[in-house]
């Protein structure tokens, strides 16, 4: 009998070479180049036409043409006040969490003498206006709302604009509990656009129908799909993005220990999101691996997105790895980079603190993914596509920029004239040695 996730035993041979480990492992295909064709005429019809395109692009691609784009505030405590309480009781809870976690990562300035009477400050100023973006596809994510804006109003942010898509069901307007958490959050603009047209418009900025302006942002935040992805490539250096978010993958690093109800839950529960979602299990033991098997097909009959979930399990993107022992699994969710990374071994926290690549690690059976998309106080705005090699999810670092202010006086630049001059004179820009010696010449 067929398997449901597809296995790639490496015991046999040992690990390949670094690339041949990153070629062998599963992945979501996701070809961001081969739509820029079909986002570039969007983008450009947004920086021509304004507010007009992004109207006629959401009567195309929402089904529904909003009377304006920005939300009434009216309607945003509207929202806030028909919440479902115990969903309102949820998102605090979320909120406070989150504040709590992003408080202590704002940076303070720092100072240094480099030399007497020579210092250089790092300051670490906020972005004045930000764009937090959150989809409305196949779920609504109201957690994509309080995990975008709690690090951009810790970092200091003047102005923010939550933008969602335009829902026909909801007349127009992003989907209640977007609105209702951007309130709870104090968030007073928000407006409804989706896909590339949106992030066009953050960037370009208009007129709304009303007359009132959309004013452009400095940087785009928030996970969307291809288009959007794309709409960001095209966009970067007029506006600073996150990341180029690709689908939602979870990696489940486990031994002899791993409880297979927890690991198969796990990993239905990313699944859950897309069916491009990956969810990959690496293990040393050939008995979890049948284990969990056998617990994907008896949870997934209990699940509501049942086609949806097996798709994305039965994918290339998804997959079983089975390795000789626990240094072999750590070298391959390296090489991974996964998203959000489980560790469900003996001594947990160990293993983990030797896992140099993912975006988020979730430690022991207690710690699932779950916990850390809503109460953790953890970000949940990742990187994927094994950019968790060199980038970090979202954070207050996103919202900062280190501007260095550099003061010396009259006799420490004295001090250090020559070598400058001698540094000028071997790359050839004298003018740069002479921009020092003119201040002595008199």
């Amino acid at each position: 009998m067929r398997t449901m996730l597809r296995r790639t035993d490496l015991r046999p041979t040992g690990l390949p070479s670094p690339a041949a480990l990153r070629a062998a492992l599963p992945r979501a295909e996701v070809d961001v180049d081969a739509v820029l064709h079909q986002v570039r005429p969007i983008v450009d019809a947004v920086r021509e036409r304004g507010v007009e395109a992004v109207l006629e692009y959401a009567e195309r691609f929402d089904r529904v043409r909003p009377a304006s784009v920005r939300v009434p505030q009216e309607t945003l405590a509207g929202a806030l006040a028909a919440l479902d309480p115990a969903v309102r009781q949820a998102l605090e809870t979320s909120i406070e969490r989150a504040r709590a976690v992003h408080a202590d990562q704002r940076r303070t300035d720092i100072t240094t003498q480099v030399v007497p009477g020579g210092t250089v400050t790092e300051r670490f100023v906020p972005v004045r206006r930000v764009g937090l973006y959150a989809p409305g596809g196949l779920a609504v994510y109201p957690s994509s709302v309080v995990m975008n804006v709690v690090p951009a109003q810790a970092a200091g942010v003047e102005s923010l604009v939550v933008v969602s898509p335009p829902q026909a069901e909801h007349g127009g307007l992003p989907h209640p509990t977007i609105l209702a958490a951007a309130a709870l959050l104090g968030v007073d603009e928000v407006w409804a656009a989706g896909g590339a047209q949106a992030v066009a418009l953050l960037a370009y900025g208009g007129t709304d129908t009303g007359g009132g302006e959309l004013e452009p942002v400095d940087i785009v935040t928030g996970p969307g799909n291809i288009y959007l992805t794309a709409a960001k490539r095209l966009l970067r250096g007029l506006i600073g993005i996150d990341s180029e978010a690709g689908p939602t993958e979870i990696a489940v690093l486990a031994d002899h220990t791993a409880d297979p109800v927890h690991v198969a839950a796990d990993l239905i529960s990313q699944a859950e999101h897309d069916p491009n979602a990956a969810s990959v299990l690496v293990t040393t033991s050939p008995e979890l691996a049948g284990a969990v098997d056998a617990e994907l097909e008896r949870q997934l009959g209990a699940t509501k997105h049942v086609e949806r979930i097996r798709t994305a399990l039965c994918g290339p993107q998804s997959g079983i790895i089975l390795v000789g022992n626990l240094d072999d699994g750590v070298a391959v969710v390296d090489a991974y980079a996964a998203e959000h990374l489980e560790i469900q071994t003996e001594n947990a926290r160990e293993v983990a603190l030797r896992v140099r690549n993912a975006g988020a690690i979730f430690i022991g059976p207690w710690a699932p993914v779950s916990l850390g998309d809503y109460c953790a106080g953890s970000n949940h705005v990742l990187p994927t596509g094994g950019c968790a090699r060199h980038s970090g999810g979202l954070s207050v670092q996103t919202f900062l920029r280190g501007v260095h202010l550099v003061e010396y006086t009259e006799q420490a630049l004295r001090d250090v004239a020559g070598q400058v001059v001698t540094l000028a004179t071997a790359e050839d820009l004298p003018a740069h040695g002479a921009a020092v010696t003119a201040r002595f010449a008199q």
